[in-house]
C-alpha cells in the first residue's frame, strides 16, 4: 500500500506543470552567478570562483587521446576548443529543432536564440510547458559540456518605458538562470543580464516584435 501511494504521488508530481520558485528564493539559486556582461575580462575574473566551486577547464575534460604532441600549443588548444564547441553546437542543433529556436556558432562561441513565446507563457512571465521541455533538454546538454561559461541575456521589443523593458528582460533571464540552477547547472557558470530593447534582430512591427522578445544563450569554453 505504501509503495502504491509513492507511485501515485510520483506520477502526480511528474504531471504537474513547472512553476518557477518563489522570487524571494532566486538569490539562493543564483548564488555564484554574475550579473554582468560576459566579457573576456569578466570570464578571467570569474575563473578562480568557478574552479573553486568544482568547475573544470577545457583541458580537464577533453579526450586526452586527441591531444596533439607536436606543433604550436596555442594553435592546438584553439583546435581542441573549436572541436569541443562544434560538438556542443551539433548536440544543441539536433535536439532543438523547434519553431522560435535557432542555434549558431562563430568560432568557439555558440549562441542559442529562444524567442520568448517558444519558452514562456503568453500572458504571464512564467515558463510554459513547451519551455520546460526545451530548457530541460538544454540543461542536459550543458551538463555534458561542463567546461563552458553561459551568458543568459534577456531582450524585449521596443517599449516606451525603458526601465520597464530592462526589468522585464532581466526577469526573463533570471527565470531561465534559476531553471538551470534547479537542473544541476553550476551557477558559477552563469552570467545573467537584461538588455531591454537593445540589439533588435528584427523590425519593430507586429511580427518582428515577437522575435525581438527573446532569450539569448551565449556559450564559450573555459580554458
Amino acid at each position: 500500500m505504501q509503495y502504491i501511494k509513492f507511485v501515485l504521488l510520483f506520477s502526480l508530481c511528474a504531471c504537474m506543470p513547472y512553476r518557477s520558485p518563489d522570487r524571494a528564493s532566486w538569490a539562493s539559486y543564483l548564488n555564484g552567478a554574475s550579473f554582468t556582461d560576459m566579457t573576456e575580462f569578466s570570464r578571467t575574473a570569474k575563473q578562480p570562483i568557478f574552479l573553486g566551486a568544482g568547475g573544470k577547464t577545457l583541458e580537464a575534460v577533453i579526450d586526452k587521446s586527441n591531444n596533439l604532441d607536436y606543433g604550436d600549443k596555442a594553435a592546438n588548444d584553439n583546435m581542441a576548443a573549436t572541436q569541443y564547441m562544434i560538438s556542443l553546437e551539433e548536440s544543441l542543433y539536433n535536439t532543438l529543432r523547434k519553431p522560435g529556436i535557432s542555434v549558431q556558432r562563430a568560432g568557439t562561441e555558440v549562441v542559442v536564440i529562444l524567442v520568448r513565446d517558444a519558452i514562456m507563457k503568453l500572458s504571464v512571465a512564467e515558463i510554459s510547458e513547451t519551455g520546460d521541455d526545451t530548457l530541460k533538454k538544454i540543461s542536459k546538454i550543458l551538463k555534458d559540456y561542463p567546461a563552458t561559461f553561459i551568458e543568459i541575456a534577456g531582450y524585449t521589443d521596443s517599449m516606451r518605458d525603458q526601465n520597464a523593458a530592462y526589468a522585464l528582460s532581466l526577469n526573463m533571464a533570471q527565470r531561465v538562470g534559476v531553471y538551470f540552477a534547479e537542473h544541476a547547472i553550476n551557477p558559477t557558470r552563469l552570467f545573467i543580464v537584461g538588455r531591454g530593447a537593445a540589439r533588435p534582430i528584427a523590425a519593430q512591427d507586429n511580427i518582428g516584435r515577437l522575435t525581438n522578445r527573446r532569450i539569448e544563450l551565449r556559450i564559450v569554453p573555459v580554458r
